[in-house]
């Protein structure tokens, strides 16, 4: 698993958020945030139409 490094600070609202929400851990509530923001902004999506493209150009195989 991969670790990230935070602002302590930030931890510290995290922490206090994912105890209110009654996530399990901050990791469980930050992995949940993350989630979500990459649904908003369509990242896997982008990436697969991208390849698509690509690859009905010729460019990839």
């Amino acid at each position: 698993m991969a670790k990230i490094n935070i602002d302590p600070a930030l931890y510290d609202r995290a922490k206090k958020a994912s105890d209110a929400a009654g996530y399990s851990s901050v990791e469980e509530f930050v992995a949940h945030c993350i989630e979500n923001e990459l649904k908003k902004l369509k990242v896997d999506e982008a990436e697969d139409q991208v390849s698509k493209q690509l690859r009905g150009l010729g460019y990839i195989e």
